[in-house]
């Protein structure tokens, strides 16, 4: 944010800085270095074009003094609200941390800018030509100028669902602001092609980063250059701006972006609820059983190990979509591991104490209900963890305790690991280490950079309708559980990004190890069921489908509609979506899908029928089978205290 202690007009700042932007922009591209200022102003179709954005119909006109004294009260409001934070601030000596600011994005557009070909003539000409005939295309639109078109010829020449509003194209003045920024993007976005010396790596790199910060200045991001806000200013006579300020300055306090209503949830009761206890506990994680709803169970139990990355209760968020609650619903005895969130005592943890987290949670649950075996599940980066737990079980002569595997979404083959490579280079790990002055990583920097993969989505969107708009937060279970952020061991998180997602080492036999036992892929032949996403962008499906190059038991792939969380989280009750499968022997995705079979809805059934087909038989649910009975010594109820600590 701005650092002025006088903003009455915070937004404006923002405008003003982002035309300082984007007149450097095109002060690269135009020919003698003009900027974009002079060409375009001394337009008189952009002339014409900005005589209608202050039309009455769009802005609204204050005419009465008292108009003049409401809009000053607002003004002072908005100052004395901005004083107020930043002097709380000074007293608590504390900096907001992670909040995506789009000001830091425009400060340090110079500094990317650089590498882009902006100055080349051929690429100024271009640009020049393809936005003159833009201007000239889009004000033709509304019959100005000499290429006025007829009625069925009037849709803009691009088209992008941030600008969908009608009120993007009702005036020629917003008309042209938009369009010329999705000129000015595609402009971009192509140079990324064409700067020399760069690596696959760091080319993939530049580009995200380009498109990130075409993001960031969307001219919907800012408030007057944004019909819909500027509309909705008028209409509230500003009040929005003062909850939008209200929302900016909640969440700089916090130091995390808000996408749903803080008091729309409570653990244990409307979230994070199927019944059940905590049965085990170590300093690490508590280990929670469900209270079974069939008189019998598979005899083979269930233990989910959650990514601990995030909270474990994304597969229990409500009844309707609890992958918990539907597994015990089918008769499965299920743990699910809940993790601890870390703090200063768990600096010296590294991979290895989660790998021997899941073996004793394996263990427990073996002894605790007298089974020689259990099923297990790992979803994301545990499922990763949980590859090599079952190498180190395999090459232990110890591979009976897991009965069978689930991935879901989980990688062990980081060679297409996709966007999240773009954080993973020696540079950027040297500076996650300046984050981590108490040993672990505050889990707000990691929700920051989950959020910048799908910025439009998951910042701008929120940014636009809760800053500017003004607009109360939804009550969403799945936006509540993303913004419920765990922290993590500093040690471990710079060994897993540097170990597997740089140098990939997992998948190169003996290359790590863990509790002194060497790591081998090969040598796992328990029965897997291998789950990924097709949009997945976390986890990637052709990096998923990877570990069937490497596993040599017997692996049943299914690919999933939607992403790396709605693609595992679709109950059959919601008929959304549709899975794929394909039971020849294939050599590649793209093989895959060729000659896969196509079934709508929840990919759910298949499993519990390939669990089923693994070992069907069943015994009474009673004894230590329903937690908390008589003689049976539990903790606490579900979901049990790892999961409300922050």
């Amino acid at each position: 944010m701005s650092d002025k202690s006088d903003p009455t007009d915070l937004f404006g700042d923002a405008v003003q800085k982002q035309t300082e932007m984007m007149q450097q922009l095109f002060g690269q591209f135009m020919p003698g270095g003009q900027g974009m200022a002079s060409p375009m102003m001394g337009s008189p179709m952009l002339g014409t074009a900005m005589a209608g954005m202050f039309n009455p119909s769009t802005l609204g006109a204050i005419t009465q003094p008292q108009d003049f004294q409401e809009w000053a009260e607002i003004s002072g409001k908005l100052q004395k609200m901005w004083l107020d934070f930043q002097n709380e601030q000074k007293l608590s000596g504390e900096a907001p941390i992670a909040v995506v600011d789009p000001m830091q994005w425009i400060s340090v557009m110079h500094d990317w800018s650089q590498q882009m070909p902006l100055t080349e003539p051929a690429k100024q000409k271009a640009l020049w030509e393809d936005s003159l005939q833009l201007w000239q295309t889009v004000l033709g639109r509304y019959g100005i100028g000499p290429d006025a078109m007829s009625e069925e010829d009037k849709d803009l020449p691009r088209q992008d669902r941030r600008f969908a509003d009608r009120r993007w194209s009702d005036q020629p003045a917003f008309a042209l602001i938009h369009q010329t920024y999705l000129l000015v993007a595609e402009h971009l976005n192509a140079m990324v092609d064409e700067v020399p010396g760069l690596d696959n790596a760091k080319r993939e790199q530049l580009r995200f980063a380009t498109q990130a910060m075409i993001d960031a200045s969307s001219p919907a991001n800012f408030a007057m250059t944004n019909p819909i806000v500027l509309e909705r200013t008028m209409e509230a006579k500003g009040e929005n701006l003062v909850k939008g300020m209200e929302h900016l300055i909640t969440d700089l306090k916090k130091g995390q972006l808000t996408h749903t209503d803080p008091d729309a949830f409570t653990l244990g009761e409307n979230i994070a609820a199927t019944p059940g206890k905590v049965v085990h506990e170590t300093p690490l994680y508590q280990l929670i059983q469900y209270t079974p709803t069939t008189d019998k169970v598979l005899e083979t139990p269930l233990v989910i190990f959650p990514p601990w990355i995030n909270r474990f209760y994304i597969l229990d968020l409500n009844p309707k979509n609890s992958f918990i609650r539907w597994a015990v619903e089918q008769g499965v005895t299920t743990f699910v591991v809940s993790w601890k969130s870390a703090d200063e005592s768990m600096k010296d943890v590294v991979w290895d104490d989660y790998i021997l987290a899941q073996i004793d949670a394996i263990e427990h649950i073996r002894t605790r209900l007298k089974v020689p075996s259990v099923h297990t599940i790992g979803y994301c980066v545990a499922g990763t963890t949980l590859a090599a737990t079952l190498a180190i079980l395999h090459r232990r002569g110890q591979e009976d305790m897991v009965k069978s595997a689930t991935l879901f979404t989980a990688q062990v083959d980081f060679g297409k690991a996709g966007e999240l490579l773009h954080f993973i280079d020696d540079q950027q790990l040297d500076g996650m280490k300046t984050l981590t002055p108490k040993g672990y990583l505050d889990g707000r920097y990691m929700a920051a950079a989950f959020n910048l993969l799908r910025g439009n989505g998951l910042i701008w969107n929120y940014w636009v309708n809760h800053y500017l708009l003004g607009e109360d937060y939804p009550a969403f279970d799945l936006l509540h559980w993303n913004g419920d952020v765990t922290n993590l061991p500093a040690q471990w998180h710079q060994d897993y990004l540097r170990d597997l997602y740089r140098d990939n080492k997992l998948v190169q036999p003996d290359n790590l190890a863990a509790d002194n036992t060497p790591i081998d892929l090969t040598k796992v032949k328990t029965p897997t069921y291998v789950q990924a996403g097709k949009e997945d962008h976390i986890a990637p499906a052709e990096s998923v489908w990877e570990v069937t190059k490497h596993f040599n038991g017997p692996l049943r792939f299914v690919l999933a509609g939607s992403g790396h969380i709605a693609g595992v989280v679709n109950p059959p009750s919601s008929g959304k979506y549709q899975y794929w499968t394909n039971d020849k022997a294939v050599s590649s995705l793209e093989e895959f899908k060729q000659g896969a079979t196509e079934t709508p809805g929840s990919w759910w059934p298949d499993w519990i029928e390939w669990l089923e087909s693994l070992d069907s038989a069943k015994v009474p649910a009673k004894g230590k089978r329903k937690p908390g009975g008589r003689g049976d010594k539990v903790l606490e109820d579900a979901p049990g205290s790892y999961v409300k600590t922050r």
